[in-house]
């Protein structure tokens, strides 16, 4: 990083003040452990997550079905009953007002507390749905506040009128605990001082905005008076989160600009134009205008941070060769992190199938300008092994294609200018700051993405690059229909689905089928649920192949169910039934690398008829000739996962054809997913689809940051013109005032959000 100030801590601020110093050691320690609420101010900005409305205030004999209400009534009668054998409580109590009677139900572990407070003859205000059972109405767990003998009809307007919050709760802290303990805190705020808070929010900002003040707005959210003061606080609230996290990327842009690069500039007549020259197709308009924005960045003596995304087959590989040309042109080393040894391998089979003798330098056979491109995976032979490392310490290669093998610390560059990051998503930040570190100087960063991203995360996640987009495709990829094939409710789909694909080999085409997992495990992965990217495709641990089965959001919740369907299992059963004939060979990231690279190999020259994969092909994979995609259990796999998948096929003169297996219920979530993916091949519309399904922090990255989000009331998708206008004011705030000296608040604000694990995520990215 260049030379920003570092941030100090700000102990000032009664909103760092521990918990357990207002409410008490059980209650503190319960939050702590469960909630991960440590502060005041972790605490204040716990927010509801919605607001129960009381109802007018009606009478006994007036009760509507299904509506919130609130009424005013008398305890007549309290008694604990005991259901299941014993195991289970309940507080039945029974209203009265003089028009008609009710009933109130509470079961669990609140029965004991309810039972002590709702003694006969005691008055108080009762909220909540009103419901039936056994053709009695009643309240099940309403809220309520018992009055005072003096207390009036003030009293019971402020009780029937306010908005109830409802908070994110726990097991071990049910909603209405953590309202009694926000209201503790709240109610001791004005006596140390709502004026000590430290708002991040600089004045004029707030004012330019019509924004409340930090205090008002935690007010307003917590006790709102009005749906407007829920809306307020919620806008300012936003923009903390916004605005705190915008700076943050702006420091690290101004930071990232100040640092020294050598300046690439491609060398008229040299290794670039040659290639150019060697094309047999013209570049698309997006693939020019593109490589301008990348040549121009690789021109200027400050190192480029570039991400470069766009749809499935719109040639970003191309984009990013010419690139590296352009650096080896002006004698550097370029260097491209795979994320899979088979991806590696693809990319280098291809780009060395694309430069033709110009990717042989050195060797008997190569031309003039001619460089080398060396494959380093971590499964290479010794021998090999050694004379990739040799060629990259003496600069004998211009261009490394490897996967995690290139981070080691024996990878020595002669003059490494520029790293290209394919799949960022799959890397960590250590990897990728630990190949930027082997440069002389800080290398030029391109990041790639197959995977569309909505303009608001590339501004929130990606904050800190500049964004080139590829949307459109070359000419020759022909369209790819998709629908999805029902297996459980209609079998004989299936069976059609088979034909179609022996009806495509008969044509002279080939074809992929594509399962969660590969077959082999010890214990069979989709019997649980997972949270994680390759978490079913039993490779995710220790394969380092990175593939994955479902996203973990494609499984609806709800009952065992069967594991995924395995590559070895399905493999097999179609070689031998609805495929029988054919050339069928299976394809997974647990198999010898070499092995692996004779499957892709004979698959691409047309030896294979069916490759049955893992996601092991999900990216980068380019077999013209495969038109037809069968993927089974196909609501396994997450709405981008399922988007690169499909690329795969259609990339030749005739058209694809993409089939979505699956045995989930027509007018269930994950159907809808699979219907929403086979009405569109807009992987920008896409992206929002899947981006909607996902929690904020997985969109973050938490497998890079390794933190929660800090995003609680933002919603990355929603709030675009949010996002765009805190980009726009902390870049000139930053421009301004590069260590904030003049806002200390903010300063403050920075560092609460900054834990130790983000600020190095942010500082290396």
């Amino acid at each position: 990083m260049g030379d920003v100030p570092a941030l100090e801590e700000n102990t000032q601020d009664p909103l760092t003040e521990p918990l357990r110093k207002v409410l008490g050691g059980t209650t503190a320690k319960v939050m702590a452990e469960h909630l991960g609420l440590h502060t005041v101010g972790d605490l204040l900005h716990h927010y509801p997550r919605r607001y129960a409305e009381r109802g007018e205030l009606t009478r006994l004999a007036d009760l509507p079905l299904d509506e919130h209400v609130t009424v005013v009534a008398q305890v007549a009668d309290s008694r604990v009953l005991t259901f299941n054998q014993g195991r289970g409580k309940r507080l039945e109590v029974t209203l009265t007002d003089g028009s008609g009677r009710l009933r109130l139900v509470f079961f669990g572990r609140a029965v004991h507390h309810h039972h002590k407070e709702l003694l006969p003859g005691r008055r108080g205000m009762f909220a909540g749905k009103v419901g039936v059972f056994n053709r009695k109405l009643q309240l099940s767990h309403p809220a309520y506040e018992l009055l005072d003998a003096g207390s009036g009809a003030e009293a019971v307007d402020a009780f029937a009128g306010r908005l109830m919050p409802i908070y994110p709760a726990c097991k071990q802290l049910e909603s209405w605990k953590i309202a009694k303990a926000v209201a503790t805190v709240v109610d001791s705020l004005p006596a140390t001082g709502w004026a000590g808070v430290a708002d991040p929010l600089p004045a004029a900002l707030r004012a330019e905005r019509g924004l409340p003040t930090l205090p008002e707005a935690l007010e307003k959210v917590h006790r709102p008076r009005t749906k407007a003061d829920v809306e307020l606080a919620r806008a300012r609230l936003k923009w903390d989160e916004a605005f705190v996290l915008q700076v943050a990327l702006a420091r690290r842009r101004l930071a990232e600009g100040q640092l020294p690069a050598v300046a690439r500039r491609p060398r008229e007549g040299g290794l670039l134009d040659a290639f150019d020259a060697r094309l047999p197709f013209t570049l698309t308009d997006g693939q020019r205008a593109v490589s301008r924005e990348i040549f121009d960045d690789l021109a200027t003596e400050h190192p480029m941070h570039r991400l470069l995304q766009g749809e499935v087959g719109s040639g970003k590989t191309l984009v990013a060769l010419r690139a590296m040309l352009a650096v080896v042109d002006a004698g550097g080393q370029a260097a491209m992190l795979a994320p899979t040894e088979v991806l590696a391998q693809q990319h280098h089979r291809s780009i060395t199938e694309m430069m033709g003798e110009l990717a042989e330098g050195g060797m008997l056979g190569g031309v003039e300008h001619a460089t080398k491109v060396v494959l380093l995976t971590g499964s290479m032979g010794a021998a090999a092994r050694r004379r990739a490392l040799l060629d990259l310490a003496t600069g004998e290669a211009g261009i490394v294609i490897g996967t995690h093998a290139l981070i080691e610390d024996k990878v020595g560059f002669h003059d490494l200018g520029l790293v290209v990051v394919d799949e960022q998503h799959r890397f960590g930040v250590e990897q990728r700051d630990a190949l930027r570190s082997k440069g002389k100087q800080p290398p030029h960063l391109l990041v790639m993405t197959a995977t569309p991203i909505p303009r608001t995360v590339a501004m929130t996640v990606f904050g800190d690059l500049e964004t080139s987009v590829l949307d459109q495709l070359p000419a020759g990829r022909s369209p790819i229909a998709s629908h999805v094939v029902p297996a459980a409710e209609k079998p004989h789909f299936l069976a059609r689905a088979w034909e179609r694909v022996r009806e495509e080999v008969s044509a002279g085409h080939q074809a992929y089928v594509v399962c969660p997992r590969i077959g082999d495990e010890e214990e069979p992965a989709g019997a649980r649920r997972s949270g994680g990217r390759g978490a079913e495709s039993g490779a995710g641990a220790g394969s380092g192949d990175g593939e994955g089965g479902a996203d973990g959001e494609g499984a609806d919740g709800g009952g065992e169910r069967r594991p995924p369907l395995a590559v070895l299992d399905v493999a097999g059963q179609l070689a031998d039934g609805p495929l029988k004939g054919l050339r069928v060979a299976a394809l997974h990231g647990r198999m010898q690398p070499d092995a692996k690279d004779e499957v892709m190999r004979r698959f691409a020259a047309g030896e294979l008829d069916v490759l049955v994969a893992t996601t092991v092909i999900e990216v980068g994979v380019n077999v013209p000739n495969a038109t037809v995609m069968v993927i089974m259990d196909a609501d396994r796999f997450g709405v981008s996962q399922l988007h690169q998948l499909r690329g795969r096929v259609g990339r030749g003169s005739a058209p694809g054809l993409c089939l979505l297996v699956s045995e989930t219920p027509e007018g269930s979530p994950a159907r809808a997913r699979l219907g929403a993916v086979a009405a569109t091949l807009d992987g920008f519309e896409l992206s929002r689809i899947d981006l909607e399904q996902r929690r904020e922090g997985d969109v973050l990255g938490q497998a890079q940051s390794g933190t929660r989000s800090s995003l609680r009331m933002l919603a990355v998708i929603d709030d675009e013109e949010v996002i765009a206008a805190a980009r726009e004011k902390a870049t000139q705030i930053v421009a301004d005032d590069p260590g904030l000296e003049r806002l200390p608040e903010l300063r403050a604000a920075l560092e609460a959000l900054l834990d130790a694990e983000r600020e190095e995520y942010l500082e290396k990215g």
